[in-house]
C-alpha cells in the first residue's frame, strides 16, 4: 500500500523561537524541513545545508512556501539553535513514526555508539555517547536517547522503548539490555526480543550454557531445534559458523 507522507505536516506544531515579527520572513517549517532533508542527503555543517537547498531549490519549492526565497545560511543557523529540542524530538518521531509504522516482523536494532569527534579536551566535554534505535527493513532512525557513557545504556533503553511502538516488533539488544525490566517491556509492549547474553550475567549465562550443553550431548532429542551453517571468507581466513536455535525447554522460554 503506497502511503503519502508529507514532512511539513509533522513540524507545523512546532513554536517558533523568533519573538518579533519582522524577523519571520521565512516560514519556520522550511527551515526545519530544509535542514532535515539536506542532513539527510549528507550535509554537516551550515555552510552544506545552505549549498543543498541551492541545488534543489527548485525541487523545494514544490511542497515549501518559500516567500521570500530560501533562508541564507545564518537565518537557518539561528533559527535551528534556538528552536526547543523536546517539540522538535516530537515532531520528529511523529514522522518517523508515519514513514515507518510497525508491522508483523519488524527487526528494531538498538545499539549504543560514541560520535567520534564530540569530545573537547581544552573545556573538558566528554564524547558524546547515543543510544539509537533503528527499523531495519525500512532504514529509519526511529529514536535517539543522549547517555553519558557506555555503562549508562541501561538506564536509556527503557526510555527509548517507551516512546517505540513495538506491537508485531523484533527488538534485537546486545549484552548491556540483558535486564529483567527491558525484556518485559517489550513483552508488555507486544513484542519481542533478541538480546545477547554474556559472562557478566554469571547466573544466567551458565544456566544457558548448562542447559544447552545437556540437550547438545543428547543430540536435541527433547527439543524443537533449528540449525544453521554459514561459511565466510574474509581477512585471509574462512570463518565457519554454526547456530543452533532450542525452541521449547527452559532454553525457549
Amino acid at each position: 500500500m503506497e502511503t503519502n507522507v508529507c514532512i511539513v505536516d509533522y513540524f507545523e506544531e512546532l513554536e517558533d523561537p523568533r519573538i518579533f515579527t519582522l524577523n519571520k520572513r521565512h516560514q519556520l517549517v522550511d527551515i526545519v524541513t530544509i535542514s532535515i532533508l539536506a542532513v539527510l542527503c549528507g550535509a554537516e555543517g551550515w555552510a552544506d545545508i545552505f549549498t543543498w537547498a541551492q541545488a534543489h531549490e527548485a525541487w523545494l519549492s514544490t511542497f515549501l512556501k518559500l516567500p521570500f526565497g530560501l533562508p541564507s545560511e545564518d537565518c537557518i543557523r539561528r533559527v535551528i539553535a534556538r528552536i526547543k529540542p523536546d517539540q522538535f524530538r516530537t515532531c520528529f518521531l511523529n514522522w518517523t513514526a508515519a514513514l515507518c509504522e510497525a508491522t508483523d516482523g519488524q527487526i528494531i536494532a538498538i545499539d549504543g555508539k560514541t560520535l567520534r569527534h564530540s569530545f573537547d579536551t581544552r573545556s573538558g566535554r566528554k564524547a558524546l555517547h547515543l543510544v539509537s534505535a533503528w527499523a531495519v527493513e525500512n532504514h529509519v532512525l526511529l529514536g535517539q536517547e543522549a547517555v553519558d557513557q557506555k555503562s549508562n545504556e541501561i538506564t536509556a533503553i527503557p526510555k527509548l522503548l517507551e516512546i517505540l511502538d513495538l506491537t508485531g516488533a523484533i527488538v534485537t539488544i546486545d549484552a548491556m539490555g540483558c535486564q529483567k525490566k527491558i525484556v518485559r517491556q517489550i513483552h508488555d509492549g507486544g513484542g519481542d526480543y533478541v538480546i545477547g547474553l554474556k559472562g557478566n550475567q554469571t547466573q544466567l549465562h551458565e544456566a544457558a550454557k548448562d542447559e544447552f550443553s545437556r540437550h547438545m550431548e543428547n543430540d536435541f532429542a527433547d527439543v524443537d531445534c533449528r540449525q544453521h551453517e554459514t561459511s565466510e571468507h574474509a581477512h585471509g581466513r574462512v570463518e565457519e559458523r554454526t547456530y543452533y536455535q532450542m525452541c521449547s525447554g527452559s532454553a525457549g522460554r
